[in-house]
């Protein structure tokens, strides 16, 4: 679907009125004044389960017949929206069975159980994920519930944006994370539809730019072998994503490593959020180009909370 064929989005929004958290807005003055810029961080990492996922995931299951969630839905995720999806389920008493990489994070993996999700482990990698989905659909009749390459998905996904747009007056750019592109999907529509001057930017590891190199290239790239800590962007974008995205996105920035690393360290220190890597590559593609944003309000999208505390003194 491109992105004048998406429907209403206030049907979503108001599908989810009372079922998840409206996030609270973040501002900081060392920020704004380091920058010489108005950033605002939309603090997903505080939604339910510690991501913007519950999202798409809550809206996507309110939208099916009780009849395709009765034997059971199934993802593959490698974290965030596989707990997304089991939270969602146990609120419609829907059996929820996500399929996780052997080397997804263990705080992901333990959190995915404690919601209640039945996990079926496979290799690392896409094929892997999708050829044991599929085997397990064809044996069980479970319902696929895809983590974000879905209009489902991505019209859940689109009320994060909705919301910064009812709540932030004449913001200028947003900057987004982008894995498999669901969340920039969503943000797109959302601006297409409430304010169409805004600047919608994907922002991306460098060591995992398959939506750069798609834009650039006019065709959806494949995502070989990404090496990133941001661990919740190294999914492929999906082909529904990128259609919107090629479409409406203003570009997509790509950072460092040590650029994702020193956004963190800023959040921590003048935000005071615990936020996941992926979460501070919108902050660093702000970082990055500050020159062109003085004086600009602007948007950073902080996407999750999910960090794993393996390496912390306790």
């Amino acid at each position: 679907m491109k992105a004048d064929e998406y429907p209403d989005l206030k049907k979503a929004a108001e599908l989810l009125d009372g079922q998840i958290h409206r996030s609270p807005i973040l501002r900081s003055q060392t920020i704004d004044k380091a920058l010489g810029c108005e950033v605002h961080f939309k603090s997903e990492h505080l939604q339910k389960t510690g991501s913007f996922k519950v999202r798409g995931a809550c809206y996507t299951l309110r939208s099916m017949l009780a009849e395709e969630r009765s034997k059971g839905v199934i993802t593959h995720s490698s974290g965030n929206h596989g707990q997304a999806l089991a939270w969602a389920g146990k609120a419609l008493d829907t059996k929820v069975h996500v399929v996780v990489p052997e080397d997804a994070p263990k705080v992901k993996v333990e959190a995915m159980h404690a919601y209640g999700a039945q996990l079926h482990f496979c290799a690392p990698g896409q094929a892997a994920r999708e050829q044991l989905c599929s085997e397990l659909m064809d044996a069980h009749g479970f319902s696929f519930v895809p983590p974000y390459d879905d209009p489902r998905i991505i019209t859940g996904q689109s009320t994060m944006m909705q919301e910064c747009i009812e709540d932030i007056s004449g913001l200028d750019a947003a900057f987004v994370p982008v894995g498999g592109g669901g969340l920039l999907a969503g943000a797109l529509l959302a601006a297409r539809q409430f304010q169409p001057d805004l600047k919608v930017f994907g922002a991306e590891p460098r060591n995992a730019d398959d939506a750069f190199r798609s834009l650039e290239s006019g065709v959806r790239q494949e995502q070989p072998a990404p090496d990133t800590m941001a661990d919740g962007l190294r999914t492929a974008l999906g082909v529904h994503n990128f259609a919107i995205i090629q479409q409406e996105a203003e570009g997509i920035v790509t950072v460092t490593e040590e650029e994702i690393l020193e956004a963190m360290k800023w959040i921590y220190r003048y935000l005071k959020q615990a936020v996941e890597p992926s979460a501070a590559v919108s902050l660093a593609s702000i970082i990055k180009e500050k020159d062109r944003w003085k004086g600009r309000k602007l948007l950073s999208v902080l996407c999750g909370g999910n960090s794993d505390l393996s390496a912390l003194p306790f």
